[in-house]
């Protein structure tokens, strides 16, 4: 088995995620390419496409959602919003569907709603959106307590976590559609949606899914990929399986000890990285970050792990010196603040900050 350095693996996702260099990749290209990008902040989501480019389209990625709708924006992995490609959405879906956590008794003492409670949901949301409806969060709610009479699911609904709502996303009933104002709305993925086919079996969703994730993310275990998928709450024999039904296109390469999938078309191209010297600075919530985990030692140093990973699930900006996390930052007043972990190339930093002010303005 070959080998590879952390150093090189680093090197090699930013050049695939497209930041170093950055390129000319659309916003669904990009998407596309980092097997989505989280949009629980829809300013951080547009930073993470406009970082990512030579030069950013203003507007491009409020476009792609609703003029173009080849971008969805639906709760995907991790039961996070996120920016998908219209022609792949639905297989992460598929994969989101396999935790089947409203099937557990703690779930349902927490939010005092059963499986059958759920179906029915999902049946008047249905019914609500088939004309191509496009709803609020009170608008759909008042139209599911109306048809199922269960007006004690009335608070939970209307929640702002979407709580009872992210199964009916990952089941394909619903997906965020064109705002009203600052209110969102929901409408029916098969209305909206130009191509939508339904749901994929989940093999073929696992395929997608899985190259979809290596090719970013990658070289990762199983369980890394089950990290970034669903906290690790999938059952093991599940995760194997999807591996298995992709390993016509897996190798396996040695990571300073720990046996890794990548891509086999990617081999090669790894094993020739040289590691980098840049230094890049990446938003919030960015998806190089959350591919890997902020629980990723080779990424994060553990000590530091608390000025990324912040409470209420904020993910910080960081700064990226050699690849690794070296840093934070935060805009004020118009400027960047670094809080640099170690020492960073004064000029390096400096022309990424100038970069960021540009994208920032």
């Amino acid at each position: 088995m070959v080998s590879v350095t952390w150093a090189q693996v680093l090197t090699w996702r930013m050049r695939r995620q497209y930041i170093e260099p950055a390129g000319d990749a659309s916003a669904v290209d990009i998407a596309r390419r980092l097997a989505g990008v989280q949009a629980q902040v829809a300013s951080a989501a547009e930073l993470a496409v406009a970082v990512r480019q030579v030069m950013p389209n203003a507007g491009e990625v409020s476009r792609a959602l609703l003029e173009e709708r080849t971008l969805v924006k639906t709760w995907a992995v991790r039961g996070t919003l996120h920016l998908l490609p219209t022609d792949e959405a639905a297989a992460y879906l598929v994969l989101c569907t396999a935790i089947r956590n409203w099937e557990k008794g703690s779930w349902q003492k927490s939010f005092g709603a059963t499986p059958s409670d759920l179906e029915a949901i999902a049946e008047a949301a249905t019914g609500a959106l088939a004309n191509g409806a496009a709803l609020t969060r009170e608008e759909l709610t008042a139209a599911v307590v109306e048809e199922t009479g269960s007006r004690h699911l009335a608070e939970v609904l209307g929640s702002g976590w979407g709580t009872l709502l992210k199964p009916l996303a990952w089941w394909g009933v619903l997906c965020y559609g064109p705002p009203q104002g600052t209110r969102v709305t929901f409408t029916s993925p098969e209305r909206w949606l130009p191509g939508w086919m339904g749901l994929p079996p989940m093999e073929e969703a696992a395929r997608t899914v899985i190259r979809a994730y290596l090719g970013a993310h990658g070289p990762a275990t199983p369980d890394m990929f089950d990290n970034w998928l669903m906290r690790k709450r999938n059952r093991k024999k599940d995760v194997k399986a999807w591996f298995a039904a992709t390993e016509d296109v897996l190798s396996t390469v040695d990571v300073e000890g720990v046996p890794m999938y990548v891509m086999e078309e990617h081999r090669d191209a790894l094993l020739d990285t040289r590691p980098t010297t840049s230094v890049r600075l990446l938003g919030a919530f960015d998806q190089y970050v959350l591919g890997a985990g902020t629980g990723a030692a080779y990424l994060i140093p553990a000590e530091h792990r608390g000025a990324v990973s912040r409470a209420a699930g904020w993910i910080a900006p960081v700064v990226l010196n050699d690849g690794r996390v070296a840093g934070v930052w935060d805009a004020k007043d118009g400027d960047v603040a670094v809080t640099a972990f170690e020492d960073i190339p004064g000029g390096p930093l400096d022309a990424e900050i100038a970069r960021l002010r540009l994208l920032l303005s």
